[in-house]
């Protein structure tokens, strides 16, 4: 006997079919915190992400330490590498029992450097170069007021900042290139990448409860948290981190910034909800919503790292506008870190940066050709800041406010 399906009856089938497939996605209930539990246990555990932002804030902190060595400062970047003195440079002793690193996580993400190791290096050589700077070039010149092509203190208001020959704050430099190369491409690119996601037998292990040897999560659980650790690790309340956004000196504090812009007011309520949602989608085992909110939060924080990149561009020409160099020189230098940030931005369903490394660089080369930030024009700030703008939602007028 042979069953024929018609038009209507197809139809209907759909129909039912369509129905089934909404009521599983209903069953993904999002807590209103951060918390998962397995067992009476949470599953959720990020402390290598705690303890990496925790060594950045120490070592950009160290940075105007003009007590400090080169050494001492290249071993909370790289740690593990000193000897003597220099072989515990952190004031927290967790830190200095760690085995955790800072730069071992920079432009080290799955998607974006583990095919191209030479630009990894030259990134982690960068940001090196401009710690030891910090020593070279500014300390013995932190007493000299900052000229033309000469570093030294420049003033912006009550407050001294230190800049080099082209009025660049080098601790500015590294602590807003680390939101980029650190933060960002390691949510963005590594743990909330599919191939990180979903390797080896993640979604079987994950589909069937399987947790990791002495742990309460699955592997999949765990890399989700991980991505999350970057934004929120040093939250007071890692669980309901909104209430006091802004508590570490990265990421978490500049989306607070943008946040509180009213032409962005609700990006950190969003970005915190698709975090959510897309552990709670890991649970229920729906890697198809999992993967939306992955695409959210690649387009959201790219948002965050462009509008406030622009953001310091512009209020630097302001400031140079009234003859604040202080004020100018220490904008342009959190714009300068926020510029190279843009390097690790990944576009939404695509495997593609918003910026090339060639663009970057095209950026950086103009912010500090010939004398730098001495002699930076307003058009070349108002250019750099609309390529930017070009390709995202927002304008200058919004982003710069």
């Amino acid at each position: 006997m042979h069953l024929r399906i018609t038009p209507i009856v197809l139809l209907l089938l759909l129909a039912l079919t369509s129905c089934e497939d909404n009521d599983m996605m209903s069953v993904i209930d999002t807590p209103t915190t951060y918390a998962f539990e397995r067992e009476g246990e949470s599953t959720v555990s990020f402390s290598g992400q705690t303890t990496r932002i925790a060594m950045a804030t120490e070592l950009v902190n160290g940075m105007l330490d003009f007590d400090a060595t080169t050494e001492s400062l290249l071993e909370m970047y790289a740690n593990q590498t000193a000897s003597g003195e220099d072989a515990n440079p952190y004031a927290d002793s967790d830190l200095n029992a760690s085995t955790k690193s800072v730069k071992s996580k920079v432009a080290a993400s799955n998607d974006f450097f583990s095919a191209n190791t030479a630009e990894a290096a030259v990134i982690k050589a960068e940001i090196a170069s401009w710690i030891e700077a910090q020593v070279t070039e500014v300390y013995p010149n932190r007493n000299q007021f900052a000229d033309v092509g000469v570093a030294g203190q420049i003033a912006d208001g009550s407050e001294a900042r230190y800049v080099n020959a082209k009025g660049l704050e080098y601790n500015q430099a590294v602590a807003k290139s680390l939101i980029g190369a650190l933060m960002v491409d390691q949510i963005c690119n590594n743990y909330l990448s599919p191939l990180v996601l979903d390797a080896g037998e993640n979604i079987s292990n994950n589909d069937n409860n399987i947790v990791e040897e002495g742990t309460v999560y699955t592997t999949m659980e765990h890399k989700w948290d991980e991505a999350y650790g970057y934004l929120f690790g040093a939250s007071t309340d890692v669980s309901d981190p909104l209430a006091t956004l802004g508590e570490d000196s990265f990421l978490n504090k500049y989306l607070s910034r943008v946040d509180e812009d009213g032409d962005f007011t609700g990006i950190a309520e969003d970005i915190f909800n698709a975090f959510k949602l897309g552990r709670a989608a890991i649970v229920a085992g729906d890697y198809t919503v999992r993967d939306e909110q992955a695409t959210i939060l690649k387009e959201k924080l790219a948002t965050v790292i462009a509008s406030r990149t622009v953001y310091y561009l512009k209020q630097g020409k302001l400031a140079l506008a009234n003859n604040d160099f202080g004020g100018g020189f220490h904008n342009l230098s959190e714009g300068f870190g926020f510029l190279y940030s843009l390097r690790f931005l990944r576009q939404p369903g695509s495997d593609l940066p918003y910026f090339t490394r060639n663009d970057v660089d095209g950026f950086i080369n103009q912010m500090s050709a010939g004398n730098g930030f001495w002699d930076i024009t307003a058009e070349t700030l108002d250019t750099i800041s609309e390529q930017i703008a070009a390709k995202f939602d927002f304008t200058l007028a919004q982003a710069g406010e």
